[in-house]
C-alpha cells in the first residue's frame, strides 16, 4: 500500500498500544510519522529507527507531555519543521482511572479531559492552518465505545471521551468543504496496557486467574469475545486518510465486537 505516501502524520501517544499500532499502518502505506508518548528512550529509538527501516520512510519522535498545551505546541512546530508539513494528525493519547464519582480524586479527572481531551482541542487547534492552507488534511481521534455509551466507575474517561466525539463533529462541521475530514474512532475492549491494568486489578479484586478475569471482561460487553486488535484500528485509520474517505466526516466508527449493537 502506497495511499498516503508523501503525506505526514503526527501520532500522539504512539509509543505502545494503539497509537503504535496506528503509527505502524500509517508507515506501511507510505506516510512520514512523528511519534509522541512516553517510555524508555532505548525502546523508543528502536520503535522509532524499526519503523523507519521497515518501511522506508521518515520517523522521528517528540516527547510533548500532553496535558501541557506548549509542549503540544513545539510538538506540531517541531513535526511541520523537521518533516515539511502536516498532513495527518491522530488524537490517540489517553489516561485511565476508576473509581465512584464520590471518590474520585480532583487531580485525576483534571488529568484524564487534559489529555484525553483537551490535548486534541490543543493540536487540531495548531495543525488546522496548516491544513487549511494546503487544500487538504486528515483528523482522527481516537475516541472509545465509552464515548458513544457509559460505565460505572469511569465518569472522567466517559466524560472526556463523549467530549471528544463532540469535538470531532465540530471540527468536521467547520472544515466542510475544504479537503479536511475529521473522524472519530471507537474502540471496544483492545488489549493494550492500559487494559492489562485493569485486567490485572479484576483478577486480584476477584482472586481469579487472568484468564478468568479477561473472559470476565470480554463477556460483560463485548459480545464478539475477542480484544479489537491495534492492527484492525490501524487499517481503519489508513482508510479514513485515504481519497476513499474524503466524504467521510463527522463520524463516530465503533469497533468493538457488537458492544454498542446491544
Amino acid at each position: 500500500m502506497s495511499s498516503l505516501k508523501g503525506r505526514v502524520a503526527f501520532v500522539t501517544g504512539s509509543t505502545s498500544g494503539i497509537g503504535l499500532g496506528i503509527a505502524r499502518a500509517l508507515a506501511a502505506s507510505g506516510a512520514d510519522v512523528a511519534l509522541n508518548g512516553f517510555g524508555d528512550p532505548a525502546e523508543i529509538e528502536g520503535i522509532r529507527t524499526a519503523l523507519a527501516r521497515e518501511h522506508g520512510v521518515r520517523v522521528l519522535f517528540h516527547g510533548a507531555d500532553m496535558s501541557r498545551p506548549a509542549e503540544i505546541a513545539d510538538a506540531i512546530d517541531f513535526v511541520r519543521s523537521e518533516l515539511g508539513s502536516l498532513d495527518v494528525l491522530v488524537n490517540n493519547a489517553g489516561i485511565q482511572h476508576t473509581a465512584r464519582v464520590e471518590d474520585f480524586p480532583s487531580e485525576m479527572w483534571h488529568a484524564i479531559l487534559a489529555i484525553n481531551l483537551s490535548s486534541a482541542f490543543f493540536t487540531s487547534q495548531r495543525a488546522l492552518p496548516g491544513m487549511r492552507a494546503r487544500g487538504w488534511g486528515r483528523i482522527v481521534n481516537v475516541a472509545s465505545v465509552h464515548g458513544l455509551v457509559a460505565s460505572p466507575m469511569k465518569s472522567a474517561y466517559v466524560a472526556a471521551k463523549h467530549g471528544l466525539i463532540g469535538l470531532t463533529k465540530v471540527i468536521a462541521l467547520e472544515t466542510a468543504g475544504t479537503g479536511i475530514t475529521a473522524n472519530a474512532i471507537c474502540p471496544g475492549w483492545v488489549l493494550t496496557p492500559l487494559v492489562d491494568k485493569q485486567i490485572d486489578a479484576l483478577a486480584a479484586e476477584k482472586s481469579i486467574s487472568r484468564e478468568e478475569a479477561i473472559a470476565t471482561i470480554l463477556a460483560a460487553k463485548q459480545p464478539s469475545q475477542r480484544f479489537v486488535s491495534a492492527r484492525e484500528l490501524g487499517d481503519l485509520a489508513v482508510f479514513l486518510c485515504s481519497e476513499a474517505a474524503r466524504s467521510l466526516t463527522g463520524a463516530s466508527v465503533p469497533v468493538d465486537g457488537g458492544w454498542t449493537a446491544q
